[in-house]
């Protein structure tokens, strides 16, 4: 994430958080801790995987005191072992103590979905079919999943409504049909859209094909009936599979030959890497 995109959308997000978990004080910390004083702490991982989110870890600390320094030994995307040593966080100890949690559910959360999806990503690599997120996100923790997608490997899908016109089962039943949705999206969308419509069945595709879809999901569909769609979309327009994909069963649509598959799993499935804050002291 740029600094711009921190500025604008992720600090207030992040104070957000802050305030949720110290909504008047620190108790413990003002109890124990009754003066500024200095000290540091290293960032421990405690499993191997993918590290993601080390700049919003970092970013945590430096909203409630700027003069708070994280050394980096990592950067996102590395992978790393249990035990390695990731950083390390030096600033008044108070700070330390209370942006600790914080910091560490954004880091545990955006390293986990980065894992999980170098690990389906790793599935696919050796055919065309590139690995898509979902809309399937924490409330409010969109951007730091998505991003965490991108440091595992993977490529965003759309990332809001407003973001692209995806026509799904709900959508064509209240428009009237396949064709019919194509057509109000056509007439209302800019012409710099795409726009994608979601299909359960062949005869669904040929109705989208028909009316000029950009792109086709096909949805929950057996590998078998994939292929027969694939052939049929002929490279009229691209290709995505969706519905229930997971690092388990990915292997079954290698070989279908779509374009993109999409996993809500990568970010609503994938546990959390383990990390630690620890060997807090005064300098």
């Amino acid at each position: 994430m740029n600094q711009i995109t921190t500025k604008l959308n992720v600090d207030n997000l992040i104070m957000q958080a802050l305030r949720e978990d110290i909504t008047s004080e620190d108790i413990t910390t003002n109890a124990v801790m009754r003066e500024s004083k200095p000290g540091r702490a290293d960032l421990i991982c405690k499993q191997d995987g993918v590290i993601a989110g080390l700049d919003v870890f970092t970013r945590v600390f430096e909203l409630l005191d700027d003069k708070v320094t994280v050394e980096k030994f990592f950067k996102d995307g590395d992978k790393v072992k249990n035990g390695d040593l990731l950083a390390v966080v030096t600033g008044d100890i108070r700070v330390l103590l209370s942006g600790e949690r914080t910091a560490l559910n954004y880091l545990q959360r955006m390293s986990g979905i980065a894992t999980y999806t170098r690990n389906v990503a790793d599935l696919l690599k050796g055919s065309k079919t590139k690995l898509l997120d979902t809309r399937k996100t924490t409330p409010n923790m969109r951007i730091f999943e998505k991003y965490a997608v991108k440091v595992g490997g993977g490529y965003n899908h759309r990332y809001n409504l407003s973001d692209g016109i995806l026509i799904k089962d709900n959508h064509i039943g209240a428009a009237g049909g396949v064709k019919e949705a194509i057509q109000m999206a056509k007439e209302y969308a800019p012409f710099v859209r795409k726009i994608e419509v979601e299909v359960e069945n062949l005869e669904m595709l040929k109705e989208a094909l028909e009316a000029g879809a950009d792109i086709i999901m096909l949805d929950n569909m057996t590998p078998e009936t994939m292929k027969k769609a694939v052939e049929m979309v002929d490279g009229r327009a691209e290709t995505e599979c969706s519905g229930n994909v997971t690092k388990e069963n990915i292997k079954n649509i290698i070989d279908v030959g779509v374009d993109y598959v999409s996993s809500g799993a990568l970010t609503h499935s994938a546990p959390i890497l383990d990390v630690s804050l620890k060997n807090l002291h005064a300098v």
